[in-house]
């Protein structure tokens, strides 16, 4: 599988050196890049590091990280380093402590965390999944949200199945206040439905499709409206001082989604193989729950989902400074720049 994939690396690679070289690239502020570059053709960047992260819930994430498409790109000038991100919450943990440049997480957490101070925007959509679902083990007597009344319910707080709970409770007139959630990270939240810890559990994919395949784990409530889009951020100093990697960033996620596109079969392979998940269930995750053939651009279709999570986020006194702070971030978390210009042509 990983040779298959391999051997598109070049094409891709050249493809993306092309165009950047074609574009000159969008320099940063600090660019140190002259206007007739380097003796040698070779681009100069305004930064020798990208941090980045990668995770199992944003393919595109994987199929950039194994084909080398940033590394190609940047060249020597530049180390990438990858950190996996178990989650949104951790992802958001990274970018605030400046221990990533870029991160993935739902829309739903990234609204939560720039309403929460922290300095991140919206430079590129990576899918528009079906990502959460309520789980239950095999043979639950739960059948329904309404019989979560008094459960035990695994959820990782601040991620999207976290607020899909949230407004699944709401469908039938309960809140949090009516269930015992156990914070946990989504892998722990998987262990724990097995163990019979919890009586269900708020899932995310590919963990929950794993459970259903291995375990014979259930999923008694599905709403694709409350999933939120797939948000890759990045933070405010790296946008500014950075633009022409952030740059480099947004086109290795365009010319990966192309690829994914073409090659689900791969794709799912690759899931499966870094997941450590079976075939069948990573398939199930590309094929039927992730659909990544979806613009880029940030904007109104992604912000229209947000609306109608901020009430929950504000309810639930998640965030600090209540309505106020939801509106700015709503009115200031896209960036539609660099996606923009990466999708121009496409």
């Amino acid at each position: 599988m990983s040779a298959i994939i391999r051997r598109t690396v070049p094409t891709i690679a050249i493809a993306g050196a092309m165009m950047l070289m074609a574009t000159g690239c969008v320099a940063g502020e600090n660019a140190t890049a002259s206007d007739s570059g380097a003796a040698d053709g070779a681009q100069e960047w305004s930064t020798d590091t990208l941090s980045i992260d990668f995770a199992t819930y944003n393919p595109l994430s994987l199929i950039i990280k194994e084909q080398g498409l940033l590394e190609e790109a940047l060249g020597e000038g530049v180390t990438v380093e990858w950190v996996q991100s178990a989650g949104s919450n951790k992802a958001n943990e990274f970018l605030r402590a400046g221990s990533i440049d870029v991160g993935s997480t739902a829309g739903s957490a990234a609204l939560l965390a720039r309403a929460n101070g922290s300095p991140i925007q919206v430079i590129d959509i990576y899918s528009q999944p079906e990502w959460a679902a309520i789980v239950v083990p095999e043979g639950s007597d739960i059948t329904s949200v309404a019989d979560l009344a008094g459960k035990s319910v695994a959820a990782t707080a601040g991620t999207d199945p976290y607020f899909f709970l949230l407004q699944a409770l709401e469908t039938e007139g309960l809140s949090v206040e009516d269930i015992q959630v156990q914070n946990l990270q989504h892998a722990d939240g998987r262990a724990a439905l097995d163990a019979g810890s919890v009586d269900a559990w708020s899932g995310l994919d590919p963990i929950m499709a794993a459970a259903e395949v291995e375990s014979g784990a259930q999923l008694i409530y599905r709403n694709v409206d409350f999933n939120s889009y797939g948000f890759l951020n990045a933070t405010e100093e790296f946008i500014t001082e950075h633009a022409d990697v952030a740059q480099v960033v947004v086109d290795a996620y365009e010319d990966a989604r192309a690829w994914a596109l073409e090659n689900p079969e791969e794709t799912a392979a690759l899931l499966a193989e870094v997941a450590g998940i079976d075939i069948e269930v990573a398939n199930t995750v590309i094929q039927e729950r992730s659909n990544l053939d979806v613009s880029g651009v940030p904007g109104e279709a992604q912000l229209d989902v947000l609306r109608v999570i901020a009430p929950v986020l504000v309810a639930s006194d998640a965030v600090q400074g209540g309505q106020a702070e939801i509106d700015r971030a709503l009115d200031t978390i896209v960036n539609a720049t660099f996606a923009e210009k990466a999708t121009e042509g496409r």
